[in-house]
């Protein structure tokens, strides 16, 4: 049995993220909250959780489904002129009473809108965690404001156990689709980005051309906080450069001070 001191320190060691997770209901899906809710939970505690919008429209009516089933408290925002997103507005205006709390170490931004790319940028600068969530549709802009960056299309039913399985059924829905809506449903191919991963190999590996794959996963991280490797197929980034046998080498090799195995990579 453990010592209580033993457990403090370990607990002091590995604290537990509190996060923030404000959620912009006019450019979200309610049908992603239960997968996006367990990826929040890979980051850290979702202590705050938020959605803004105008919940008395017909199109919210998804949302106000799952409000209480996750916890989740609504800011009602009413639309006082056509036009005018005061939703926005006052999802900025609370995350920045919420910053200025000092009680939270990153933030959750639940969005497609690329008008919060000002708000992760103001939110870095203060040391804090972005992390942001959103569809394929949502600009650059936002996506590289954040410290890392989630599609939403992963997170939806069935995306966990298959991977490629929104674009799947994207494919699918042509064959029974007339072709003047084949644009809207049909999900783009993710093309593997080669050059860019190898080239992120090379500069986090070390003298002998060997790369941990914590570092490896943290340098793609900063340099492209959108990667995800669900979005090629597979649901963790080992399972990746295992299966890219005609890109890598891998080695799982004894932790130090542990009897865990982790994976090494390098080019092939």
């Amino acid at each position: 049995m453990k010592s209580s001191r033993l457990v403090e320190r370990n607990e002091a060691e590995e604290p537990t993220r509190r996060l923030a997770v404000l959620i912009d209901a006019d450019n979200a899906q309610a049908s992603v909250i239960e997968g996006l809710l367990a990826e929040i939970a890979r980051f850290g505690e979702a202590t705050v959780k938020r959605i803004y919008g105008d919940f008395t429209v017909p199109t919210s009516s998804s949302w106000r489904k799952v409000l209480q089933q996750y916890a989740i408290k609504p800011v009602q925002q009413f639309a006082y002129t056509t036009g005018k997103n005061a939703t926005d507005s006052t999802l900025i205006i609370d995350a920045m009473d919420l910053l200025y709390t000092r009680q939270f170490d990153g933030f959750c931004l639940i969005t497609s809108d690329s008008d919060f790319t000002g708000l992760a940028m103001r939110l870095r600068e203060e040391g804090l965690t972005v992390l942001g969530f959103g569809e394929k549709k949502t600009p650059d802009a936002f996506r590289n404001a954040c410290h890392k960056f989630v599609f939403t299309e992963v997170l939806r039913p069935n995306s966990a156990d298959d991977p490629t399985a929104f674009a799947k059924k994207a494919k699918n829905d042509q064959k029974t689709t007339s072709p003047q809506l084949t644009a809207v449903v049909a999900e783009p191919k993710q093309k593997f980005p080669k050059k860019f991963v190898l080239a992120a190999l090379e500069q986090s590996s070390d003298d002998s051309g060997w790369a941990y794959l914590g570092t490896f996963g943290s340098y793609l991280t900063k340099l492209q906080p959108d990667f995800d490797s669900r979005l090629y197929g597979y649901k963790k980034l080992s399972d990746l450069v295992k299966a890219k046998t005609e890109l890598f080498v891998t080695e799982e090799r004894q932790s130090a001070g542990s009897t865990q195995k982790v994976l090494y990579l390098r080019a092939k």
